[in-house]
């Protein structure tokens, strides 16, 4: 008879419990909403506080700049060093002209018709993801794709958590939907797309990071080009952050992304040059992939193996092949990005090491009659690049004895330049998504001038070392 009522006490108690963990848990996530809203008011105050400052800092110190500037045209060194940044500015102001004219004159494929839509293979490698990767999986199949044209593979790169485990739940939601695949030990994102390929039956490639998002439309969007133009190679996706609520970081790199894609990529797809096709989200015909892939899986650098820079190696060995290389702005794919400085500088390193790497490898074929079409909008986009990593090193310098020298000068005249140059960033991404967003523009130029100035040399010196850096065990979620 007491049955019962015990049932109902241990039901009320289990009830109570879960209950009381909820509230809990929604308690801490508003609390750290409401932390990581005060600290970003702050961080903005401060970034505006230090660029008003420079303002009355270079009224206030106008003659010492002037005397500067005299001082180093009185001098053989300085007059070589004026005239060579002169240039310099004058090519990337010329360069910045030049990628602006090219983004108005960018539109995105339309989607074709369901019946136009060429059979996709996606492949979503994955190690030490944890839910993620469900998650990915599941915006995937959502998508809205004819079902019978799909073809869903996500392929296990040996992660140490229960990433696996996720799959399989996946899978058993899923169903036939996908294929999921385990590779016996951790190889590397190179290798577990290797095995996607060469599982794929789709006329198309699609992969998808395992910590990304996809829009409905994302998946046709994304291959339309290939069906309007036979001589697409690629496509790259338009890739935003996910997890910029979340902290500080993310949300300087998603106005950072928004130019990155929207404003350049936009400008290289109409010279059918994009030079990046990110591992976040691209496409390629499965023709152009078989023709490189010996050469791409068995890439390597200063006598090592290359397991570092995939997607920038595939994109570059497409175009070196005649290639077209589009963007696609409405097909948008949501990635998680590093929410700490530590994360963050190795993402950059690594992604250092492949620009340092994949311009050499350019430098070989660019100049040369690659692509029966013109070819001048490929060479202009290799100067610039690699004017970036020939420079690093001597700006680094001078910099390095502007400080030494002149402390307040250089801070004052950074934070100008800061001032001035990113006002173009907010402009561009406040007339597309939030203003108030685009505030952080200023913010990430600041921690990029001063936080991660190193990076690019850095890269330069360690670019034969190996390691993707960044993927650690996952967070439980």
């Amino acid at each position: 008879m007491n049955t019962i009522p015990m049932l109902l006490k241990t039901s009320y108690q289990k009830t109570a419990t879960i209950f009381q963990d909820f509230k809990m848990s929604v308690d801490e996530k508003v609390s750290a909403s409401k932390e990581n809203n005060s600290l970003a008011i702050l961080v903005l105050a401060t970034t505006f506080l230090l660029l008003l400052g420079s303002i009355y800092y270079m009224v206030t110190f106008q003659n010492d700049f002037l005397q500067f500037n005299q001082s180093r045209t009185n001098s053989t060194f300085g007059l070589i060093f004026m005239v060579i940044a002169t240039t310099l500015l004058v090519f990337k102001v010329a360069f910045f002209l030049f990628v602006l004219y090219r983004y108005f004159k960018y539109k995105p494929i339309a989607s074709v018709s369901d019946d136009k839509l060429p059979r996709v293979t996606v492949i979503v490698p994955a190690y030490n993801e944890g839910k993620q990767v469900h998650d990915t999986l599941v915006s995937l199949i959502n998508s809205d794709f004819p079902k019978e044209k799909l073809q869903l593979i996500s392929i296990d790169d040996g992660s140490a958590d229960d990433t696996w485990d996720w799959m399989k739940k996946a899978k058993q939601q899923l169903g036939e939907s996908v294929e999921i695949y385990q590779q016996p030990e951790n190889k590397g994102k190179r290798h577990a797309l290797y095995r996607g390929f060469n599982l794929g039956t789709g006329d198309v490639f699609v992969t998808v990071d395992s910590d990304s998002i996809v829009d409905a439309d994302t998946l046709r969007n994304l291959v339309s080009p290939f069906v309007v133009n036979e001589k697409v190679g690629a496509v790259a996706g338009n890739i935003r952050v996910l997890n910029k609520a979340k902290a500080l970081i993310p949300k300087m790199l998603d106005v950072s992304f928004v130019l990155s894609f929207e404003f350049v990529r936009s400008a290289e797809s109409t010279l059918n040059s994009v030079l990046c096709t990110p591992g976040a989200l691209a496409a390629y015909r499965s023709s152009a992939v078989f023709k490189v892939l010996p050469m791409w899986i068995n890439q390597t650098f200063m006598g090592k193996p290359s397991d570092i820079g995939e997607d920038r190696a595939m994109t570059n060995m497409i175009l070196k092949e005649g290639n077209h290389v589009l963007f696609q702005r409405n097909a948008n794919a949501y990635t998680n990005v590093p929410e700490k400085y530590k994360g963050l500088y190795k993402m950059f390193i690594r992604w250092g090491r492949s620009n340092v790497r994949e311009n050499i490898e350019m430098a070989k074929y660019v100049f040369t009659n690659f692509r029966k079409e013109s070819k001048a909008g490929s060479r202009l986009l290799f100067i610039n690049q690699s004017l970036k990593i020939i420079m690093s090193y001597p700006f680094l310098l001078f910099m390095l004895f502007f400080v030494a020298t002149h402390p307040l000068l250089f801070l004052t005249s950074t934070l100008f330049s800061i001032l001035i140059l990113s006002t173009f960033s907010v402009i561009f991404y406040s007339n597309k998504y939030k203003p108030q967003e685009s505030l952080w523009a200023y913010t990430y130029s600041i921690l990029y001038t001063f936080g991660l100035f190193w990076i690019t040399p850095y890269a330069i010196a360690t670019a034969s070392r190996r390691g993707w850096l960044t993927r650690g065990l996952a967070e439980k979620k």
